[in-house]
């Protein structure tokens, strides 16, 4: 089967080098957000997506204070679900419909984005369901105009061609892949993440660090790819934990945005490995939040991989200057491991996950590697009983059975 899942990422790299990835308009800031506004007709109506908690804090204020200003038609749609379902899509689509939307703008984190991105999907197969979306390549047209400012630096929704659902009746997270799916316009604006709690910067930014990594160690990486994985690994390990410990530093948090931006850039082009694979099966059983996931797998699946990624992290240290000339391939390696877990401590990553329960191990690896196989482009291939071996190893025993504190 090892063969066979390299014949089809090696297709899939030859997919991504002959037509290619678009990239959304990038703009920076409430003057970008001004300036992008211009360029909307004001007789075309537009749905603003968004969710309770963000409406009830203020953190849409200003935008829509700047819409009124443009005398532009909203209509809000603030209905989404930190895991986004399948109903919040289609409530989300009648709205759009009713209210004869002609695009929409998405304001929040990466479940409003992939939900704004599934509306707008939705809008244009009219004929195919949400759940008909799964996979690759089921849009094939283009959405309306979508514009995707997010409210917190991880996930790089708003460069990606997956938008990740979930479906409550199966307890499954699927994502919809397609170039279809990347919105036109991106709006960076530093201030509507100040008011992210430290745990979630925290989570979000160790969300983006891995993108970014899973995208360089994998087997598809573009020189395009792999510039912004460095780019976006460098940003992190330099701005996270500033980010974390000072929330009102704008300087570090527009950095992580576009750290999260560059990172979406790369695994958009790369795809991502083993520790997605796995995290989206806690957070479609569980409701585990997709970033903490991430950060607390992040060091076991490294570990996994072992020597066969030390040239790659080697480069990853190198580009981020943490080593010395003379250093081999293997120490090198090592420093960037030791650097990313102090990043991990310093920001308060737990080790493991208490909602993991011991007999879901068994069919949360079967999933995650029905996932992975063939899709990702891991560096190395797991088996059923190494995934379980790394779900273990996050996993909180009883505390009389423990052999580790997490």
């Amino acid at each position: 089967m090892a063969f066979f899942y390299r014949c089809y990422h090696f297709a899939l790299k030859c997919i991504v080098l002959l037509i290619g990835i678009p990239n959304p308009r990038l703009y920076m800031g409430y003057d970008g957000l001004a300036q992008w506004l211009k360029t909307w007709q004001k007789n075309k109506p537009l749905l603003v997506v968004t969710d309770t908690t963000l409406l009830e804090l203020g953190v849409l204020k200003q935008t829509l204070i700047l819409l009124d200003e443009q005398n532009i038609t909203w209509h809000l749609y603030n209905d989404v679900a930190p895991n986004p379902s399948i109903d919040n899509v289609e409530n989300g689509l009648v709205v759009y419909n009713s209210q004869k939307c002609a695009g929409i703008l998405a304001i929040g984190g990466g479940s409003v984005l992939d939900c704004a991105k599934l509306i707008g999907a939705r809008s244009v197969k009219a004929k195919k369901s949400t759940q008909q979306l799964k996979g690759l390549f089921k849009v094939l047209t283009k959405l309306p105009p979508l514009c995707a400012i997010p409210t917190t630096a991880g996930t790089g929704s708003e460069t990606t061609v997956a938008a990740v659902v979930n479906d409550p009746k199966t307890q499954t997270k699927y994502a919809a892949t397609d170039f279809a799916l990347v919105p036109s316009d991106a709006i960076l604006i530093a201030e509507l993440t100040q008011s992210v709690p430290d745990f979630i910067t925290a989570a979000t930014g160790i969300d983006a660090l891995t993108h970014a990594i899973e995208s360089y160690i994998g087997k598809i990486g573009l020189d395009f790819s792999d510039t912004k994985a460095l780019q976006a690994i460098d940003l992190i390990l330099n701005n996270l934990p500033v980010a974390y410990e000072s929330g009102d530093d704008l300087a570090a948090r527009e950095n992580m945005l576009l750290a999260s931006f560059y990172a979406g850039q790369a695994f958009t082009r790369a795809s991502v490995g083993y520790v997605h694979a796995i995290a989206h099966q806690f957070g479609a059983r569980y409701g585990t939040a997709h970033g903490l996931a991430n950060s607390v797998l992040l060091m076991p699946v490294l570990n996994f991989y072992g020597p066969a990624i030390y040239p790659k992290l080697a480069d990853i240290a190198d580009y981020c200057k943490l080593t010395q000339p003379e250093q081999t391939d293997q120490l090198k390696a090592q420093q960037l491991l030791k650097t990313i877990a102090q990043l991990l401590a310093t920001i308060h990553i737990p080790k493991c996950l208490p909602e993991i329960q011991s007999g879901d191990i068994k069919e949360l690896a079967e999933a995650a590697l029905k996932e992975a196989h063939p899709d990702y482009p891991v560096p190395v291939f797991m088996n059923q009983t190494q995934c379980e071996a790394i779900i273990r190893e996050v996993y909180i025993q009883q505390p009389s059975k423990a052999k580790a504190v997490c």
